[in-house]
């Protein structure tokens, strides 16, 4: 099993949840506003009067299978419009309770 951790610019939101119904993925967990900056070209996101703009995350955990799908549904999402910015990491995951 592997974990999927996606970033993503708020205006996202619906479209990663769309994405994640539409490949049959029940279970996962979402962070509503996060803050932060894109390691390579992003700008900040820290919700303040300078850089007002707002990440959410979603994390899910799926069958190894799911993942190379999942990863080319991002990298769609993020081809249409990089300004806005979507990433995604992927763990193992070794044990689970």
């Amino acid at each position: 099993m592997k974990s999927i951790f996606i970033i993503y610019n708020q205006a996202l939101t619906e479209k990663v949840e769309y994405m994640l119904d539409r490949l049959e993925i029940r279970g996962y967990t979402q962070f509503p506003q996060i803050t932060g900056r894109g390691s390579q070209t992003g700008v900040p996101h820290l919700g303040t009067h300078t850089w007002p703009e707002i990440n959410s995350a979603t994390m899910t955990i799926v069958e190894d299978e799911k993942v190379a799908v999942i990863l080319e549904k991002i990298q769609k999402m993020n081809s249409i419009n990089e300004e806005v910015g979507i990433r995604a990491f992927v763990w193992d995951i070794i044990q689970a309770v």
